[in-house]
């Protein structure tokens, strides 16, 4: 990596970062230059005649430093040696800020990761005014914590009460918010003032010099053998991290070792402490597990991996179908993006009140400061609510998103296509209904495809497109560009019933209520569905999904297969979702009764009645047992999915099941956790479970052919 090396004639010199890719990466070309870079430093700072006063590090980039080489990390496997890359930086960046000289980090945009911990080596942070910077320690979200000192600066210069959430949530700060942590030392407007700040402080600091190495250091809020902090921290952070976690992730925990132990002892044994917490996460297969998906897989789809090769085609105006939960989500995501958007519904009054709810959801982030007043306005002023057809005629992208119904859906397909032009690509936000089936009533089958929201829209990250049997490459194509317009991840399935979310998806309710029909106690199968990465337990989520809606699906499939001269293979599952709909009337959080009570002025606590409907076993399962049920169902229906050819790519069917429905992030999706588990063994459990539980845990075909050849998906 070129690092230009530059000197003024006040003897100031300046470092310039200058990776030959897009941005600036620490990997070992950069480690090694680097400390080249400053071996030189320091000899010119400590000659017999120094020829150097203070030092600017800077780079040719639009960032700073976005951090360390993902692909250098990934492949790292000998902790020994990870840990010696990992001391030998940190000596390169304690040979920065002890050599005697002023060295001030000019920040002209952003610093993560590694790039935040090389500016916390300097005696000064100057920042331009750059509203897309982002500053923060991110890497607790790829499994592993800051190693190049960052834990170390961090908790002593602003002390561990204040370090810690950030560096364990991963938190990004905007650059005034950076000012206002006191990440920042300055603000300025342009790069030539950047420069000019920077010169300007090193010449009024000589004798600049790091927190920690004045006499008489002192962490801000006092290290760990302080009394307030050993009765208010010590004992509580630990039981925090533990309910967020269960135990799935590794990092979290280690970063609050890291920073506990370090704050007791020196500097330089502090990063040796870092440095060794480092090295096991690394190689460790959680971060191996998540680098891989939110890395590498998200960063395939979104170069669209999954996209037709077509002409790119930017939507200028959206109709949305439908201002309901779902309709008025689609046109707000829309519109916050800069898309003129027609929402239609089957009268101005329930159009108006779709409109109504965009205000709100903007409402909500001027109240947050997230967005100006004039923004607001600016945007909403997108969005035109109507009950005319006619006002959908300029659209180029249309997006249906009314009840879950065959012949609802049919008939607001036929009508839209009575006035739209032949060039245009209508979508459905069906979560079920197979795509082929819904396209054959509109009048050009091939601008059809499906483009499958999430709950809640405007906080959910995934679109799901499918293919139907007519669907063209340049509806494909169109329904991608825009979903990544609207800053979201697309993932591109064949049609199918369920398509690859709601279907998989549906195992893992279906395999909690089967659990509940075999008497199970209702709070363990919650704690199993948690304990295993899962964000919610699986009747939780059906109350959100909502039971209701579930039955409905159910029903429309059974008619479906009957139609077909199918015989529809029911499970336990649907004597607890007819229970529910039919005996009690209990359908879900929205009505205010489900598997769960939701009390007006409380937490919601699951209905005390539900084991006098579903009594006891007399053998209750191990948690491990649950777990395993409710994981395998999901990961053995992926493999059918994509035995089926309705997943077509591994990369779509990790990131749908984390994004889509929230499946165990630190497993890496579905297919991942089989690659984790071990094929073998995977294919070994699976058949035991199938013994004792039924045909559903039977290995697939494709995984048993997968591993006879070695391979993994």
């Amino acid at each position: 990596m070129p690092i230009h090396f530059s000197q003024d004639e006040q003897n100031i010199i300046t470092l310039t970062f200058d990776h030959a890719g897009s941005v600036n990466l620490i990997d070992e070309n950069f480690l090694r230059e680097f400390d080249e870079c400053v071996l030189r430093l320091a000899a010119q700072a400590r000659g017999t005649a120094p020829t150097l006063n203070g030092v600017i590090l800077a780079s040719a980039k639009d960032t700073f430093f976005v951090g360390a080489d993902i692909e250098m990390l990934y492949r790292a496997n000998d902790a020994a040696q990870v840990f010696e890359m990992t001391q030998a930086f940190k000596a390169t960046l304690r040979k920065l800020e002890t050599m005697g000289k002023p060295v001030v980090a000019a920040l002209n945009g952003s610093a993560l990761g590694g790039g935040l911990e090389i500016a916390l080596a300097c005696h000064y942070r100057i920042a331009l005014n750059n509203a897309k910077a982002q500053f923060g320690f991110p890497e607790v979200t790829l499994g592993v914590l800051p190693a190049g000192g960052g834990v170390t600066r961090f908790v002593r210069r602003f002390g561990l009460q204040t370090a810690l959430p950030y560096m364990v949530e991963g938190t990004r700060l905007k650059v005034e918010e950076a000012k206002d942590a006191g990440w920042m030392d300055e603000i300025v407007s342009s790069h030539d003032e950047m420069m000019e700040r920077a010169r300007e402080w090193i010449l009024q600091n000589p004798r600049a010099q790091q927190p920690w190495d004045a006499n008489g250091e002192r962490i801000p809020g006092g290290d760990p053998r302080r009394p307030q902090v050993m009765s208010q921290l010590l004992p509580i952070a630990p039981a925090m991290l533990t309910q967020k976690t269960h135990g799935n992730y590794p990092a979290p925990e280690a970063i609050l070792s890291a920073a506990v132990e370090g704050a007791m002892v020196n500097f330089e044994t502090a990063t040796r402490i870092e440095s060794r917490y480092f090295a096991k996460l690394v190689t460790g297969q959680v971060a191996k597990n998540m680098m891989n998906a939110f890395w590498f897989q998200l960063n395939e789809i979104k170069a669209g991996k999954s996209r037709p090769r077509s002409e790119k085609r930017e939507t200028r105006k959206l109709g949305v179908l439908g201002a309901g939960f779902m309709g008025h989500g689609i046109a707000y995501v829309s519109a916050l993006a800069g898309i003129e958007v027609v929402i239609k519904d089957v009268s101005l009054e329930r159009a108006a009140q779709g409109k109504e709810k965009i205000a709100a959801l903007l409402e909500e982030r001027v109240s947050r400061g997230k967005m100006a007043p004039a923004q607001k306005d600016i945007i909403l002023a997108r969005v035109h609510a109507t009950d005319e057809v006619k006002d959908l005629r300029d659209c180029d992208l249309i997006i249906e998103a009314v009840f879950e119904d065959r012949a609802v859906k049919a008939s607001v397909i036929r009508e839209t296509a009575n006035v739209i032009s032949s060039d245009a690509i209508l979508g459905s936000n069906t979560s079920t209904l197979p795509i082929t089936s819904l396209a054959s009533h509109f009048s050009h089958p091939s601008n059809f495809v499906g483009i499958h929201f999430f709950s809640p829209v405007s906080k959910m990250p995934l679109v799901e497109i499918i293919r139907g049997k007519e669907t063209s490459d340049k509806a494909i194509a169109k329904a991608f560009d825009y979903v990544l317009q609207i800053g979201k991840a697309p993932i591109v399935v064949n049609d199918s019933r369920g398509f690859y979310t709601s279907r998989v998806f549906g195992t893992y309710v279906s395999e909690g209520m089967t659990l509940l029909a075999e008497g199970q106690p209702p709070r363990a199968i919650e704690s199993a569905g948690i304990k295993a990465g899962m964000a919610v337990g699986p009747l939780a989520v059906s109350d959100e999904v909502n039971i209701g809606l579930i039955w409905h699906i159910r029903e429309q499939t059974r008619k479906d297969f009957e139609s077909e001269g199918k015989f529809f293979p029911g499970d336990a599952s649907d004597r607890v979702v007819d229970f529910m709909v039919n005996t009690v009337k209990r359908t879900g959080k929205a009505q205010g009764a489900g598997f769960y009570e939701y009390p007006e002025d409380g937490k919601k606590f699951l209905w005390r009645e539900l084991q006098n409907h579903f009594p006891l076993s007399d053998v209750e399962l191990s948690q491990q047992e649950m777990m395993d049920r409710l994981l395998f169902a999901q990961c053995l229906e992926t493999v059918r999915c994509v035995e089926e050819n309705v997943v077509t790519s591994s990369a779509d069917a990790n990131i749908g099941s984390i994004f889509g429905w929230s499946f165990a992030p630190y497993a890496g999706g579905t297919l991942q956790c089989i690659n984790a588990y071990g094929l073998e063994k995977f294919i070994a459990r699976a058949r035991e479970l199938a013994q004792k539980y039924g045909a559903r845990f039977e290995p697939p075909d494709l995984l048993i052919e997968k591993e006879k050849k070695r391979e993994t998906f």
